[in-house]
């Protein structure tokens, strides 16, 4: 059960860790990387939050 915890600190290392994504290239539909991949994280982490609530519950 910790393992599925330690599910949730993907969004905090994937978003906290600038050098990840400090850069324009390759921009989607007019946006630079460094906008449209904090904009996928907040679908991302809400689904990842879903999933470990729902095998939390069980």
């Amino acid at each position: 059960m910790k393992k599925l915890y330690l599910a949730l600190l993907l969004p905090f290392v994937g978003l906290l860790w600038l050098p990840l994504y400090d850069r324009t290239e390759p921009a989607l539909l007019g946006f630079p990387f460094f906008y449209w991949y904090q904009l996928v994280w907040v679908p991302l982490t809400s689904l990842l939050v879903w999933v470990v609530w729902k095998r939390a519950a069980r």
